[in-house]
Parts: C-alpha cells; sequence; structure tokens
C-alpha cells in the first residue's frame, strides 16, 4: 500500500473520530451561549494546556515554518520569537488577568472596562476576525499542499474537504468540542512530533555544527549565521508575530474558558514553552532539508521530506501529527470568528437575542466562515504570508488600543471590574486610532518597519483624539 492510500485512510478515520466526539458532547454545547463559546468558564488545567498547545502547532508551524526555515535559515528565527514568544508574553502579562473573568470574547472585554461603544466594537471584532480567518484557511492550505505533492491531486478539493470536516465538528460541539479533541490532538502533536524530529536530524548524526558544515560547503554560510540578518525585517517579523497573537481572540477566549485565572496563566505559559522549542526546531528541519535537496519550491519541503527521507511509517505518523496539529488549529480559530462576529457584531445590534437564537447564529456562521477562509486560502501565496498579513491588520489597530485601554485608566486606584469603565480612552479616540494603526499596517510604502509606524501612530491618536473628544465622551455619558 502506497502512501498516498494510506493517507486516504488516516484522514477518513481520523475525520469520523472527530465527528464522533463532535456528536458526543453536542447536548453541552447547546445548553447556552456561554457553554458553546467557553465550555462555561470551567475548564481544569489538562484542558487548557492541551487545547492551547494543539492550537499552537498548526499546519503552519510544520509546514510553513519548515519552508521559511529552508529559504532563509537562522534568521526565520527571529519571527518564531515573536509568533511564538508572545504566548509566554501573553501567559505573563494577560492570561491571569483574562482568567478573572468569563467574557466569551476579548473584544467584549475591551468594550465592557474601556470603551462602551457599539462602533469601536464592532471595528474590533471585524479586525479581530481577519486572524482567525487567516488561520482557519491556512490549516486548509497546507492539507491541499501535502496532498498535491504526495498524492498528485488537485489541492482546492482538499482545501474544501477539510473544511468541511472542521465545520461539521465544530459546528456540532462548540467549545467542548475543541478542548476534547484537542486533548487527544496534542497527545498525537507531541508522540509523533518527537518521531518526526528524531527522523530528521538523524540525518545530521543529530549535530547542529554539522548543518552549519552541509551548508557553508553549499556555499551558503549565510543560513546558519545571524551576523548577516536584516536587523530591521528581524525586528518587524518579532513585533509582528507578538501583535498578533495578542489579538488572536482564541488564546483569549482560552483564559476565559479556564476555572480560574492560576489555570489560564499556567496552561498558556507551559504550552508556549514546549511550542516555541517546537517550532524552532521545525525551521532548523528545513534547512536540514535544504542540505538533501536545494531545488525545492514554495512549501514542497516538508512533503518531499516526507516521501524521500523517511520510512512510510514514519510519514504516515509525521502526517498524523500534522494533521492532529491543523485540525485543533482550525476549529480553534474557527469557533473564535463565529463567536466573535456573534457575540460582538450581531448582538451587538440584535441585543434581545435568547441563547438558543445565538447558538443557531453561530453555527450558520461557521459553515459561511468556513467557506470564506477556504476561498481566501486558496488565492494567498503561502500559509505565513495569510497569518502575516492579518497578524499586522489587527495587531496594528487593535494591541495599541488594548494596552492604552488598560494602562490609562480613569480611576488608577480601582481594579478593573465587569460592568464598570475604568479607561480616559472615548469612543473617538478608540475608532480613530484602531482603524489608522490597521490601514498603515499595510502600506508597503512605509517600510521595513511599517508595523512599528503604525502601533506608533495609533497609541498617540487614541491618546490624543481621547483628550480632544473627553468632554463630549462626558456628555453622551451623562445623557
Amino acid at each position: 500500500m502506497n502512501l498516498g492510500t494510506i493517507l486516504w485512510i488516516a484522514t477518513v478515520v481520523l475525520g469520523a473520530f472527530f465527528l464522533w466526539i463532535g456528536f458526543k458532547v453536542s447536548h453541552k454545547a447547546s445548553a447556552s451561549f456561554a457553554d458553546y463559546s467557553i465550555a462555561g468558564g470551567s475548564l481544569p488545567l489538562f484542558l487548557i494546556f492541551f487545547t492551547e498547545f494543539a492550537n499552537i502547532m498548526g499546519v503552519g508551524n510544520f509546514v510553513g515554518h519548515a519552508a521559511k526555515g529552508y529559504a532563509n535559515g537562522l534568521p526565520w528565527l527571529f519571527f518564531i520569537l515573536g509568533e511564538q514568544g508572545s504566548k509566554i508574553i501573553f501567559a505573563l502579562v494577560f492570561a491571569g488577568f483574562a482568567g478573572r473573568y468569563t467574557y466569551s470574547t476579548f473584544i467584549e472585554m475591551i468594550d465592557d472596562l474601556v470603551v462602551k461603544d457599539k462602533v469601536t466594537r464592532v471595528i474590533g471584532a471585524i479586525l479581530a476576525c481577519s486572524i482567525m480567518i487567516a488561520w482557519t484557511g491556512g490549516q486548509a492550505k497546507g492539507f491541499g499542499t501535502i496532498f498535491q505533492v504526495i498524492t498528485g491531486a488537485n489541492p482546492v478539493p482538499i482545501v474544501f474537504l477539510f473544511t468541511a470536516i472542521y465545520i461539521v465538528y465544530t459546528t456540532l460541539g462548540g467549545y467542548y468540542s475543541l478542548v476534547w479533541m484537542d486533548f487527544v490532538l496534542g497527545l498525537m502533536v507531541i508522540v509523533f512530533g518527537g518521531m518526526f524530529y528524531f527522523e530528521a536530524f538523524k540525518i545530521v548524526n543529530f549535530s547542529f555544527a554539522e548543518i552549519g558544515a552541509r551548508l557553508t560547503a553549499m556555499g551558503r554560510p549565510e543560513m546558519w549565521s545571524l551576523s548577516g540578518a536584516n536587523y530591521g525585517v528581524a525586528l518587524t517579523n518579532f513585533v509582528t508575530g507578538c501583535v498578533g497573537i495578542l489579538a488572536a481572540q482564541m488564546y483569549w477566549q482560552s483564559c476565559f474558558a479556564a476555572k480560574d485565572s492560576k489555570t489560564a496563566r499556567n496552561g498558556l505559559l507551559a504550552s508556549g514553552t514546549i511550542a516555541i522549542i517546537f517550532v524552532m526546531l521545525t525551521a532548523i528541519v528545513g534547512m536540514i532539508i535544504y542540505t538533501v535537496n536545494p531545488n525545492l519550491t514554495g512549501e514542497q519541503p516538508m512533503p518531499w521530506f516526507m516521501m524521500n527521507m523517511v520510512p512510510t511509517i514514519v510519514a504516515v505518523g509525521i502526517f498524523l501529527c500534522i494533521m492532529a496539529a491543523g485540525m485543533s488549529s482550525a476549529d480553534s480559530n474557527l469557533n473564535s470568528a463565529t463567536v466573535l462576529m456573534t457575540n460582538d457584531i450581531i448582538a451587538v445590534f440584535k441585543p434581545d437575542l435568547t441563547d438558543k437564537e445565538m447558538i443557531f447564529i453561530v453555527r450558520v456562521l461557521t459553515v459561511i466562515v468556513g467557506i470564506i477562509a477556504a476561498v481566501v486560502s486558496i488565492y494567498s501565496p503561502s500559509i505565513l504570508d495569510l497569518f502575516s498579513r492579518a497578524y499586522s491588520m489587527a495587531g496594528g489597530g487593535l494591541v495599541p488600543l488594548l494596552v492604552v485601554g488598560l494602562l490609562w485608566k480613569e480611576r488608577p486606584e480601582d481594579p478593573f471590574q465587569p460592568g464598570k469603565r475604568n479607561s480616559k480612552v472615548t469612543p473617538w479616540g478608540a475608532r480613530v486610532g484602531m482603524i489608522t494603526g490597521a490601514v498603515l499596517s499595510q502600506i508597503n510604502s512605509l517600510g521595513t518597519y511599517k508595523i512599528l509606524i503604525a502601533l506608533a501612530v495609533s497609541a498617540i491618536l487614541i491618546i490624543v483624539v481621547s483628550m480632544m473628544t473627553r468632554n463630549s465622551d462626558s456628555a453622551s455619558t451623562a445623557a
């Protein structure tokens, strides 16, 4: 039996297993919108850890980062430090804070504690959704690439096949479905990921020095050196990764789902620490693949490695690892995007919706958004290009508002409490700052430091415009 046939069998078996879990927990998810979106805010540490770890280790962290390591060498580790290290920053700075509350989304939290403005809330939800949609589509794109290289299949139907699988089980079970599947999937990632790294580093006799020697012999010593890195690009990659994660709903959502703030912090800290090691190793594996075959393009390195460098049983294990990682990331991001849309766009204009109506809406949106994400991924040049653009746009608009809003308090001596706004940021300050930051982050003519410019200008505008509109905001609040 060839590798392609085995991959199809594995896809069918795992897909059926995922659907079974979705059916098993569907009754819990239907109890209330809070149960559907954050599992009632009651999850223990082991489920928070595994759902975070499984979410982090998506297809992009295997297929995408291997390809970037293959093309860029060690300098790509700066982006990984930002993207993955930001989970640790998030855990230390924000997770414990978020774990005190049971909001369905972090946009709802910002609205309740900082702004209390419908327009700001809707704009924020739209920006936050961009990351979730990009991640959802990126997972399907990765599967399409793998099947195209290994089986010769057209990637477009593969993208829609995997999209259909995670649409169905996410629709059925909501967050309950995700966390129990992620528990199983996270275990798979650890076991099969260990197998993958063992086989890859065996090629270079488990020696980092040999990787450098091989690259030097091939005339590419710069790939194993940070001395020739463009530090402006490195800084931009680092910041882009950081702000993208801070604006990602799924990490906030798991904190709200945790039973307490300590559980939220420890779960994310542990998962982020392990993930940063895994992802850096994946990029280095890309460099190892380059030393064997320097003629690959795009996101071919990982599928080529599976086909040509390891025994079939190991290749199947690697595929199961990637499939587990991709499915867990896709379902969480799809759920996060649709919860954002339902909770922070639709419910804002229809506040009298019942829990039953909101659950129906979020399930319908899961189908629609899943299809949109699949279409977007097909036309994106690469998985990580898709992520990076969404990271910068959402992060450039939302992170300054989050940071300024929480630090610039109206009553510095008072802690933040649900239902009580305690920030000097005004609605107009938030609106202008968010939109400006998001737009500037996409203007390439601003050069290498466009994300830094976007963040700085957005923060300044939030403060300045808030100071200018303070009286009108107070008057409208009093009215």
